[in-house]
């Protein structure tokens, strides 16, 4: 559709395709709505006949030749930009996203937002709910937690970022959160996935552990074809048979998804990795591979972290990656997202 096509023109075209015999679906995202249409060869074939393309806001039609058809590059002559609380992620920025991997405490996760805005991040990611390989595990604070993220969110000036893990939870979490989490084990939970489609929050959808890519974007499609086209692809590393990292990080998925999807994509080189020393080395190669962003875990005291304490950077290994931030997208000819939020007055 056309930027400025009215809802009644909307109205039309979905009345339009239906009366036809096929299927339409309503995607929004920021600057763009797509109108989705499923049929047989014989009912695309008479909707091109009819003039659909004539109707009063329609900009474009095409036919979209791989599964995942809202997500899609073939969808978008540009890549897309999602902004989660005026903070952009997309192919001109370079966003940093910081945080705890679990909220604890109301002081824990204070000192952890501080060290992350100094780093340069413009969003705070933290885990409330902790879906974990042992069910002996830390699981997370649930609502308290998102309440403690929320108030520390406002104190340092950051939109949140956090997970949600069941379908049930959506409307709580997205009270709180600016963005919603799918993370690895849930990427492939399409009642969930449905779910958070029907939200207006964006949504950052996490590669499955043994996932394709076909595979990923198609979870990313269930999002899209459920009316929310603001979704951030996060690869974060694959199971592989070396035992001495936590997962493999595949840097190829960074160019390669970019080229299948219009859909950002950062990278976790946190959860990739599994230990601090390994983050801002995987950082740099995802930025020099031109990802959107990377999300890491940040602790004041890893030592006592309840969840991944071998991975969360510190003061030393933070100024390191606050110095790759600054100076490697900007060869690539991003601006750092930090700017451009402080400019507009979404960061405190």
């Amino acid at each position: 559709m056309s930027p400025s096509a009215a809802d009644a023109d909307l109205a039309v075209v979905v009345t339009h395709i239906e009366a036809r015999g096929g299927q339409a679906f309503v995607s929004r995202g920021v600057t763009r709505t797509i109108v989705g249409v499923v049929g047989s060869d014989d009912v695309l074939e008479e909707l091109e006949a009819s003039g659909v393309k004539g109707l009063p806001g329609v900009a474009e039609t095409m036919r979209i030749t791989t599964p995942y058809k809202l997500v899609s590059a073939q969808n978008h002559a540009r890549r897309s930009t999602v902004r989660v609380g005026g903070v952009p992620i997309g192919p001109d920025t370079f966003t940093l996203i910081a945080g705890p991997c679990a909220v604890e405490t109301p002081e824990q996760t204070l000192a952890a937002a501080r060290m992350a805005r100094r780093a340069g991040a413009t969003l705070l990611r933290g885990g409330a709910y902790k879906p974990r390989t042992s069910p002996y595990a830390f699981q997370g604070l649930g609502e308290a937690g998102l309440r403690i993220l929320a108030e520390v969110g406002e104190e340092v000036g950051l939109p949140i970022v956090t997970e949600v893990t069941d379908a049930s939870d959506v409307d709580t979490v997205a009270r709180y959160a600016d963005m919603l989490q799918i993370g690895t084990r849930n990427m492939q939970n399409f009642a969930l996935l449905q779910a958070v489609g029907a939200t207006r929050r964006p949504v950052m959808l996490k590669r499955g552990l043994t996932a394709t890519y076909d595979e990923w974007l198609m979870a990313a499609e269930y999002i899209a074809q459920r009316g929310n086209l603001d979704v951030v692809l996060c690869e974060r590393g694959v199971r592989s048979f070396e035992p001495a990292l936590r997962n493999m990080l595949d840097i190829s998925a960074v160019p390669m998804v970019q080229r299948l999807s219009h859909l950002p994509v950062i990278v976790d080189p946190s959860h990739a990795a599994g230990r601090r020393d390994l983050v801002v080395p995987l950082a740099r190669a995802a930025m020099a591979a031109g990802a959107d962003g990377v999300m890491v875990d940040v602790h004041p005291r890893p030592e006592e972290a309840r969840c991944d304490g071998a991975q969360a950077l510190v003061d030393d290994s933070l100024a390191e990656l606050a110095e790759a931030v600054t100076t490697i997208p900007p060869l690539l000819g991003r601006t750092c997202a930090t700017h451009l939020a402080e400019r507009a007055g979404t960061v405190g």
